[in-house]
């Protein structure tokens, strides 16, 4: 996997500021911790992956927290979207000089270090990868040369973005991951034994 680099968007995990959605049925304090859960859940994922690894901050970045600083690069978003926030993440990339390039959020449950390594895998004989997600978004996008178009003329954070993106990509060699379901809302983990305490209020 060499000259790939892996791009991690995460919102600064602050107060009534993340995981909104959820936080409407569970609470502020209780979505707030679910969400540190799950940074700390991408942290034990990714640290270990032999690839170059870049962590991009929403707000402001921070350099002593969760993120090691000699394991991860630390940037901040730009762009007024999602869009443009992971175009521009890509093209921060593809400018340094790397080959595959694979974004992630973070605040995916079932996603595992195998996970990224196949998608790696895969990256290296398809142009595309993608990992779809139940919502009808993706949790993971792979490319090798910057595609601006598969960031613009999207409905972020619906149901079309998937569908939308293949779309652009119908001529390409496009790899499918195995489909998962990434955290938003209370029904995505209600019935998840590891995230019980965090729901006992409810």
């Amino acid at each position: 996997m060499n000259n790939s680099l892996l791009l991690i968007l995460t919102r600064n995990p602050e107060l009534g500021k993340c995981k909104t959605r959820l936080a409407a049925k569970v609470g502020d304090r209780a979505a707030l911790d679910i969400y540190q859960f799950l940074l700390d859940h991408t942290v034990s994922f990714t640290k270990d992956l032999e690839v170059e690894k870049w962590v991009y901050y929403s707000e402001e970045i921070w350099k002593n927290d969760i993120w090691p600083n000699k394991i991860y690069r630390k940037e901040l978003q730009k762009g007024q979207d999602l869009g443009e926030r992971m175009l521009n993440a890509f093209k921060e990339g593809f400018q340094a000089g790397f080959d595959n390039i694979i974004i992630i959020g973070s605040d995916m449950f079932h996603l595992d270090q195998s996970d990224l390594e196949e998608a790696f895998s895969k990256l290296e004989d398809n142009d595309y990868v993608v990992g779809p997600a139940e919502d009808g978004g993706y949790y993971l996008l792979g490319m090798k040369s910057l595609n601006e178009k598969l960031f613009q003329n999207k409905t972020w954070g619906t149901d079309t973005v998937l569908s939308d993106t293949l779309k652009d990509l119908k001529s390409d060699e496009v790899a499918l991951l195995d489909e998962k379901n990434d955290v938003d809302y209370y029904e995505d983990i209600k019935d998840i034994k590891a995230f019980e305490p965090f729901l006992k209020h409810i």
